[in-house]
């Protein structure tokens, strides 16, 4: 049988820099790792990058965000190249979008439409499903403009049809808008849910242990090495959207749970973080974060900040709280990368390569640790014949020296102080 399969479509990745401008947003990186970056994540879902160039701006335009020259330039460029998709490396308006469709003959998407393409490609569980759906929604609804002529037409009809003289553009509106109702209404019926297991889960209360960081930093694959989990871990760009959550149990012996969340990423879209939020309720909920960089990136302090500007962001919106620093603990992944572990200047993270395993066992360590700080640490004394409350004790907490007297046991141990108030109520 012939391969029906359509080809993949040819990419032109073209960057607007406008080098003041990024020096008082507070970027780190240079033109060159941004555009480097944007090449990545088209390569990500299959397009065929034939073209990519840093345009320098003088000034942006408010028709086009490039100069005219410039727009001009590439025409005869774009075409000998035989550009199908051009994506910029910006923030487009939905007029600069049109008039550079027109001008280049090509589908033009900016970078928000790229990373919502990503996770739509991505997203694996019906949650995911929706939460993407949701982003789309929000972004195409700011898209929906005059300037789209095919949607200036007259329609009839009535009821939730379309009233008379309705225009295309109202309907879709109005269409999008009941979506996004339907869609937020479904995402609450999510997150009450995951409540509910959260709120199970406290009842046999482990600690909650969760991996955030820059996307491609090696999460998933820190993830499986810890649990011996068989997440999708792969060299790309958002490999991970859903997230996952395993057991595990530290050198004391104390038992967390350790999730695996989605990356982050420079300029995330307003859209995808609010319509994330279900699923970056597990990071608010978690007792240790643990920030995993790619420190043989060359952009990895770069990468740093913008993982803490997301953070910072959901805790204006109320999504974490303000101290999330005070309980984050930095993991520099693919130290193997530099020659080994000894090869990294840790500082106050853990160097490790979760690739060939070296430095997981003082990570461990670590997360038990700092776990360990946040215990109340308590000495009982346990009648023989309260079998019963011995077995509690046990169970939730981590003990650390017992005693056996003629009718009774001592017991010193580290408890959270919600199982101390459990057992004092005993």
């Amino acid at each position: 049988m012939k391969d029906t399969a359509p080809p993949p479509s040819r990419a032109a990745i073209l960057l607007p820099w406008d080098k003041q401008a990024a020096h008082a947003a507070g970027q780190l990186r240079p033109a060159e790792a941004r555009l480097a970056e944007a090449v990545g994540l088209a390569a990500s879902i299959g397009l065929v990058v034939v073209r990519e160039r840093i345009f320098i701006l003088r000034a942006m335009t408010s028709a086009t965000l490039f100069g005219k020259g410039q727009v001009e330039m590439e025409v005869p460029l774009l075409k000998e190249a035989g550009v199908d998709v051009v994506v910029v490396d910006a923030a487009l308006t939905p007029v600069q979008q049109r008039n550079l469709e027109r001008a280049w003959g090509a589908k033009v998407i900016d970078r928000t439409g790229l990373i919502l393409d990503i996770f739509g490609a991505r997203a694996r569980t019906r949650e995911g499903a929706l939460q993407v759906e949701l982003a789309h929604l929000e972004y195409q609804r700011s898209r929906l403009v005059r300037s789209w002529t095919h949607l200036e037409r007259q329609r009839g009809g009535f009821g939730f049809m379309g009233g008379p003289g309705e225009t295309q553009i109202e309907a879709d509106r109005r269409l999008i808008v009941d979506r996004i109702v339907r869609l937020k209404a479904e995402l609450d019926e999510v997150r009450r849910t995951r409540g509910l297991h959260r709120g199970q889960r406290k009842k046999v209360p482990h600690p909650i242990v969760a991996l955030v960081g820059y996307t491609n930093a090696g999460k998933s694959t820190l993830f499986n090495a810890l649990t011996g989990a068989s997440v999708m871990a792969e060299d790309q760009l958002f490999a991970t959207l859903d997230p996952t959550m395993r057991g595990l149990t530290l050198p004391s012996g104390r038992h967390i749970v350790l999730s695996d969340t989605v990356g982050f990423i420079s300029e995330l879209p307003t859209e995808l973080v609010a319509a994330f939020r279900a699923t970056l309720e597990e990071v608010a909920e978690a007792d240790l974060l643990l920030h995993v960089r790619d420190i043989s990136h060359p952009d990895s302090r770069a990468q740093a900040r913008d993982v803490a500007n997301v953070l910072n962001r959901m805790a204006k919106d109320g999504a974490v709280d303000e101290d999330w620093p005070r309980r984050t603990l930095e993991v520099l992944n693919k130290a193997d990368v530099l020659g080994g572990i000894e090869q990294v200047v840790q500082g106050d993270g853990i160097a490790v390569s979760a690739l060939t395993g070296e430095g997981l066992p003082r990570l461990l360590a670590e997360i038990d640790e700092r776990l360990a700080s946040r215990l109340d640490v308590i000495e009982v004394e346990i009648p023989f014949e309260d079998g019963a409350k011995l077995a509690w004790v046990y169970r939730h907490g981590e003990v650390l020296r017992r005693e056996d007297g003629e009718s009774f046991v001592r017991v010193t141990l580290r408890l959270s102080a919600a199982d101390r108030a459990r057992f004092e109520a005993l």
